[in-house]
């Protein structure tokens, strides 16, 4: 007898079939690795559902974390400058004031046109958007509790699992996402805290503590470990980024553990003891924000029951994304790698490629930038010096400061500095790391340079416009390729 199920695309030597229900690919999550896997896939030519439980696409990042935060930091950054460096620049403002309310709008605003956007290239692209958690039931079934109520059954030929990850707080500290807050709650205060405490000195602590330290707060990080800015951050870049921090009036406990948090009738106690141990001590907090890193998100997720098999806390996967069940792959922050966004898109994208075409996937974690979108900002992609030297690699080392940049100069901005590392051998360019007001966009030359595995020389050797802040990058790569700069002494 004939099959029913027709082909609807042929690529590559793959055939894709569809009928009634069913579909080529089935997205479990839509937030950057899921919405992108999605889009990608029905561009190539599959039919695709995306499935989201939150009923807003774009996961943690567009919803609560990257996004939100960034309108905050750069609306906050601005009050800040008004109130501490616009006369200097012969501009004077008088009456200056926070409406946090007019603040969070604006927020809100941008988070609701780019998840409306997002919906609108599902529609444009042609992906079916299905609003419900889901979970697997079988390894070609994905079963939907609807957020409308009721349940959907969706069968498909190949699923991506691509569900993020979630807040964690310290044992014994329970978030209520009103005085004791995750990012999540540090996005939505309804009034700026007297007194802030930061657990955790990484990204999003010192991403969210400098809006509220700008907006008024008197903010304290403590941080268990001895430096600043979480894993992967160069030392060197560390220690003058907690400098530039502690001048804008932000307060640092390193080396210290915190052991609880108590609400009292003032508000709240924060209860701290020497890492290594040592004298205790208390800080008093309107408000508490945890940041101690993020978990895997498999809520219901149904792989254990269906017997995909686990690294740890992550997903197992081989190097084409799949888990032990072959039809079914995984991305982003439930896999190995960094917990960042674009990682998360690249990844669906190379998956949703390899499924239309057997392109292999392949990522290079050290072509993956990090940023920190304080002011300034910090970049960085590749090796630190730390790495180098723990690895045992012998590497040149070019530094380039801001303060010798005429773009930098006009601006008043001097601050920060350039670090470009390669092989002392080869020259081939082994991390490069920035401190500075537009570090994340300079990093992407980085980003291009190492990928393409490039020398120092060859950034030193490219024409960069003047007067440009992307000149400091062109002079650390003199200063690794050749021992000198033409611009710095």
């Amino acid at each position: 007898m004939q099959s029913l199920r027709q082909p609807i695309v042929c690529l590559a030597g793959r055939r894709f079939f569809s009928s009634g229900s069913a579909y080529d690919l089935c997205v479990i999550g839509g937030g950057p690795g899921g919405y992108v896997a999605a889009i990608k896939a029905s561009q190539l030519g599959l039919k695709t559902v995306c499935v989201e439980k939150r009923g807003r696409l774009g996961g943690t990042c567009l919803n609560v974390g990257c996004i939100p935060s960034k309108s905050l930091l750069h609306n906050s950054h601005l009050l800040h400058q008004t109130q501490h460096d616009l006369k200097s620049r012969g501009i004077t403002v008088s009456d200056v004031a926070v409406d946090l309310d007019v603040m969070m709008k604006n927020k809100e605003k941008s988070v609701d046109q780019l998840t409306k956007g997002i919906e609108m290239l599902f529609k444009a692209n042609k992906v079916t958007y299905v609003k419900g958690h889901g979970k697997l039931t079988d390894k070609n079934t994905v079963t939907v509790s609807l957020l409308d109520g009721g349940e959907e059954k969706i069968e498909a030929k190949n699923i991506i699992l691509a569900t993020g990850s979630d807040v964690v707080s310290l044992p014994g500290i329970e978030l209520d996402e009103k005085t004791i807050v995750s990012s999540t709650g540090a996005l939505a205060l309804e009034k700026v805290p007297s007194k802030m405490t930061v657990i955790g000195g990484g990204v999003i602590g010192l991403e969210l503590g400098s809006v509220w330290a700008r907006l008024g707060a008197e903010v304290t990080v403590v941080e268990f470990m001895g430096t600043i800015g979480g894993l992967g951050i160069d030392g060197e870049v560390a220690k003058q980024f907690m400098t530039l921090l502690k001048k804008q009036g932000l307060n640092f406990k390193m080396k210290t553990k915190v052991t609880g948090v108590e609400k009292t009738a003032s508000g709240l106690k924060v209860n701290t003891e020497a890492a290594e141990g040592g004298s205790n001590e208390s800080l008093d907090a309107d408000v508490v924000l945890v940041c101690v890193g993020r978990r895997e998100y498999r809520d219901g997720l149904g792989a254990e029951e269906l017997g995909i098999e686990m690294d740890g806390r992550k997903i197992k996967i081989n190097d084409k994304y799949q888990t032990n069940i072959p039809n079914i792959y995984a991305i982003g922050d439930i896999v190995t790698g960094p917990m960042l966004a674009h990682k998360a898109e690249d990844e669906g994208c190379l998956v949703s490629e390899y499924l239309a075409t057997s392109k292999e996937p392949h990522l290079d974690f050290d072509c993956v930038p990090s940023v920190i979108y304080t002011h300034p900002e910090i970049a960085w992609v590749g090796k630190t010096e730390e790495m180098l030297k723990a690895e045992g690699i012998d590497y040149k080392k070019g530094k380039f400061v801001f303060g010798a940049n005429s773009r930098a100069k006009a601006n008043a901005e001097e601050v920060g500095f350039v670090k470009v590392l390669s092989d002392k051998k080869t020259d081939k360019l082994l991390g490069v790391h920035i401190i500075n007001a537009m570090a994340g966009e300079l990093i992407g030359e980085a980003c291009l340079a190492i990928e393409y595995g490039a020398c120092s020389e060859d950034i030193a050797r490219v024409c960069h416009a003047h007067p440009t802040l992307s000149e400091a990058v062109k002079g650390a790569a003199q200063m690794t390729a050749f021992g000198k700069a033409i611009n710095s002494p």
